[in-house]
């Protein structure tokens, strides 16, 4: 039987978690590839507000992919135009219009906000303005999480979707890894090695309240949701073997899916219940899947000798993996429907692939920073900060 440890051991050099370097929480986004989109006119807001809106609305639809944001008088096939003025009973009242190439009206909306959520409102406008003209939900007011280190300490971060307002939510000696939202959006799982050991934490996001839900001998790791909220899967070695487990956060007793002299890891849930895993059981990382209650496995990926950390697309239609060829790792998805094998991404030591919760875009780490790219590949963005951020895990709607 191949040694779990060894490979485990070298997931964690590759992390970087053996050696934290220095990292700001500061993040400057930019787009890495530019393409075609619907052109918008975005005046800036009037009233003074200390927030730009109008810059924030035009970033946020730019990065989409799907407009190109132009100058105020520029000739456009929509416009947007806005007030934010101080006064209201909450601090601001932001007042926003977006209107055709014609003149006709097609959104009119306030807010009455505090001057520190004006950010957040901004988003709200772009995700508006985005469903409005598209038809689909705008990912401007979601949130991410990350995992970043620096001065010994390793950091678990929740940021808006365009990386900016980082917040700390957990600050360890210890590596973190894995973290995965729960479905409603108030909650994190992932791997804490505290006590200088793996265990499985989940822990309330707003409140800080934690709880270790595996702290088996062995290794713990790789936890996902179940839909319902009310499951995790993860890897356990207590047996011996890395296999599959499965368990009610009611009852905390996991129970065994897989039974193989492989390494089978990194489950996540589909929405019947059945689980996509990652095991070596035909010689080599690929991915497989198992129903509800574990059983036969059947294999997804052929495509290559390497499929690894899968992540599946809120509609299910998609599974993102880690795509090794010519010793280099890309991004790539499998469409379920059709069977497309595409990969997404340039390479290099791409991991950590999780999708947007409208499953157009999927967020990863590219060995030092975030990426983001679209499903078809077109549209590509480039979170630039000091340092390695990993792990990156994009929260559902909501929160």
């Amino acid at each position: 039987m191949k040694s779990f440890v060894k490979i485990f051991g070298a997931f964690l050099i590759l992390l970087g978690v053996g050696a934290p370097a220095h990292a700001e929480l500061t993040i400057d986004v930019s787009k890495g590839i530019e393409v075609g989109g619907i052109p918008i006119s975005i005046a800036p807001f009037g009233g003074g507000a200390p927030e730009d809106i109008a810059g924030i609305i035009a970033s946020d639809l730019k990065r989409t992919g799907k407009f190109t944001p132009q100058p105020q008088d520029a000739r456009a096939d929509y416009s947007v135009t806005g007030q934010a003025n101080a006064g209201g009973p909450r601090g601001y009242v932001v007042q926003f219009r977006l209107a055709g190439a014609q003149g006709g009206q097609l959104l009119n909306l306030s807010f009455d906000t505090p001057p520190n959520q004006l950010r957040p409102v901004a988003h709200r406008i772009s995700d508006l303005i985005y469903e409005k003209l598209t038809g689909e939900k705008g990912l401007a007011g979601t949130k991410i999480a990350f995992v970043t280190a620096g001065g010994g300490f390793w950091v678990l971060v929740v940021a808006d979707a365009d990386g900016t307002n980082p917040k700390v939510i957990l600050r360890s000696r210890q590596p973190i890894m894995s973290p995965y939202w729960s479905p409603d959006g108030s909650r994190l799982a992932y791997v804490s090695f505290e006590g200088r050991r793996p265990q499985i934490v989940v822990q309330e996001v707003y409140t800080g309240a934690r709880r270790v839900v595996s702290a088996a001998p062995g290794i713990n790791g790789a936890p996902s949701w179940a839909p319902n909220g009310q499951r995790l899967a993860f890897t356990l070695s207590k047996d011996g073997n890395p296999e599959i487990y499965a368990m009610d956060l009611g009852s905390q007793n996991p129970i065994r899916l897989t039974n193989s002299n492989a390494i089978d890891t990194e489950p996540v849930w589909l929405a019947d219940g059945s689980i996509v895993f990652t095991s070596d059981r035909g010689g080599s990382p690929q991915l497989y899947r198992i129903g509800p209650g574990g059983g036969a496995a059947q294999r997804l990926t052929f495509e290559g000798d390497y499929n690894a950390k899968p992540t599946v697309s809120p509609d299910g239609r998609y599974i993102a993996m880690v795509h090794r060829r010519n010793g280099r790792f890309y991004i790539a998805a499998l469409d379920m429907k059709t069977r497309q094998f595409r990969v997404l991404t340039s390479g290099g030591l791409d991991e950590s692939p999780s999708f947007a919760p409208n499953g157009r875009m999927i967020i990863y780490s590219n060995g030092q920073r975030m990426n983001v790219v679209s499903v078809d590949g077109a549209v590509k963005q480039d979170f630039a900060l000091p340092g390695r951020v990993r792990d990156p895990a994009w929260a559902p709607f909501g929160r």
